[in-house]
C-alpha cells in the first residue's frame, strides 16, 4: 500500500540552440549564479544571501511581482524562491542548484544547467546550446507538460537573451535596470 501512495518525479530536460554565440561566452553569462534576473523572462530581482561567488553552496533568492487579479502592479503577488548552488565545473560548463524555500509550491527541485558546443567544422561555428534538466516532486496546480512547457519557455527566452547580448558586444549586461512599473525602468550605465 506504502507503494501506491508514493508520488512519482518529474524529470524533464530543455534544450535552447543559439547561433553565434561561443559555449565559452554564453558559459561567462550563466556562470553568474547571482545574475540570472538579466536573462531569466520576468525576474525582477536576483541577489547573493550567502556563500562564495563561484562555489558550492552559494545561496540566491529570486523574486518577481505577478499581476493581481486586477490587472494591477500596485497589488501584485511577489513570488520567491531561494534556491542553492550544489555544483559548478567550468570546465565542463555545468551548474547544478536546488529549491530550498519558496513561495510558488516547490516541494523538492534540482536542476543542472550546461553549455555545450554545437558540433561544426570549427568551435563556435555553428554556435552552441544550452541544457536544462530538472527532476522534481509534482508542483500543485501544474500538470507535468504545463510545468515542462514553462521551463522550456524559459530557457528560450534566456537563450535569446543571451545571444543578443553577446552579439550586441554586450551591452545588454553593461545596465542594471530597475523595474518601476510595467513600463517604466530606471537604468544605470555600468563602467567596467
Amino acid at each position: 500500500m506504502a507503494e501506491e501512495t508514493a508520488q512519482i518525479k518529474w524529470e524533464g530536460k530543455s534544450i535552447a540552440e543559439l547561433r553565434g554565440p561561443t559555449a565559452d561566452q554564453i558559459w561567462s553569462l550563466l556562470e553568474d549564479f547571482c545574475n540570472i534576473n538579466k536573462w531569466f523572462p520576468s525576474m525582477d530581482v536576483c541577489i547573493q544571501v550567502d556563500g562564495e561567488m563561484g562555489k558550492p553552496g552559494l545561496t540566491r533568492y529570486c523574486a518577481s511581482k505577478t499581476l493581481s487579479t486586477y490587472g494591477s502592479y500596485d497589488e501584485a503577488d511577489v513570488r520567491w524562491v531561494k534556491e542553492r548552488l550544489l555544483m559548478i565545473n567550468p570546465a565542463e560548463k555545468c551548474l547544478s542548484y536546488e529549491v530550498l524555500e519558496n513561495n510558488s509550491g516547490f516541494k523538492s527541485y534540482m536542476a543542472t544547467m550546461k553549455v555545450l558546443e554545437s558540433n561544426g567544422s570549427d568551435a563556435g561555428e555553428n554556435g552552441c546550446k544550452i541544457e536544462w534538466s530538472f527532476i522534481a516532486d509534482p508542483v500543485e496546480g501544474w500538470t507535468f507538460e504545463d510545468f515542462n512547457s514553462f521551463i522550456n519557455f524559459c530557457l528560450q527566452s534566456m537563450g535569446k537573451n543571451m545571444e543578443q547580448d553577446v552579439l550586441s558586444d554586450g551591452l545588454q549586461g553593461r545596465r542594471l535596470c530597475q523595474k518601476i512599473t510595467d513600463v517604466e525602468y530606471n537604468c544605470k550605465e555600468m563602467n567596467e
